[in-house]
């Protein structure tokens, strides 16, 4: 892991131009736009406070209360995929820069989208995808052996943006334990362009020993993915524990 630490920090430290705009079915005016640099790791619900601050100011007294989201040319964000995964599925290489996000706080698309009212939901939905990770990878024991302290660590540092806090804690759910050569599974979801996703049991070796490649894993899914998938943690994260596939 240890050579892999520049890489992964570079992972880290992608970053995605967002422009967005109020949906013009919300205000009588015409409210100035909003921009933001966002990690491709995080998840909506963590970076947009500024957004909703920003864009409150234009919204009638009504909607103050209703819950933000948002659309990427008329498809809804799903705030529980990382920002990343959301970007290459909706977007992809054939996009221009800054992502065009539009902004509502009415007509909740509740066939769609799962509520998310507050952070803690996005922290209960971060650990449930740590914990699943793991148990594919070290049949659960890293996590169990985490202390609440660990686990906090982990969020904040997802939550803040700080590679080496989240990391330190992270390293560990990235190495075999001492009773086993390898991870028993590698966690792994592979999405498809409409935002449904598959996962599999994927051994990291063939039954002759021989080390399993990306495209072996994409050949053992039978829906075509424009991008690979992304391994449980939090994309944020994204690497052990979490992943992103891209």
């Amino acid at each position: 892991m240890a050579n892999d630490r520049e890489i992964l920090r570079e992972i880290w430290e992608g970053k995605i131009p967002v422009h967005f705009k109020l949906s013009a079915d919300e205000t009588d005016v015409e409210p100035e736009e909003y921009f933001l640099l966002i990690p491709r790791l995080s998840y909506f619900p963590l970076v947009t406070d500024k957004v909703r601050k920003h864009f409150l100011r234009f919204v009638s007294n009504e909607l103050q209360d209703g819950e933000m989201w948002m659309d990427s040319n008329g498809t809804p964000l799903k705030w529980h995929f990382p920002i990343g995964v959301l970007y290459d599925l909706l977007v992809g290489t054939d996009g221009t820069l800054p992502w065009h996000v539009t902004v509502h706080f009415s007509k909740f698309p509740d066939d769609i989208l799962i509520r998310c009212p507050n952070k803690e939901i996005v922290e209960a939905h971060f650990m449930s995808s740590l914990k699943e990770a793991d148990v594919l990878k070290h049949r659960g024991q890293v996590v169990s052996a985490m202390q609440k302290k660990d686990h906090n660590q982990l969020w904040l540092g997802l939550v803040n943006d700080k590679f080496d806090q989240f990391w330190a804690v992270n390293r560990r759910l990235m190495e075999p334990i001492p009773d086993q050569d390898g991870f028993k599974h590698i966690p792994v979801r592979c999405y498809a362009e409409d935002g449904t996703y598959q996962q599999k049991l994927v051994a990291p070796s063939t039954a002759s020993g021989q080390k399993r490649l990306l495209q072996d894993l994409l050949d053992d899914f039978s829906t075509p993915v424009r991008k690979a998938g992304w391994c449980a943690i939090a994309s944020v994260s994204n690497s052990a524990a979490t992943g992103e596939g891209q």
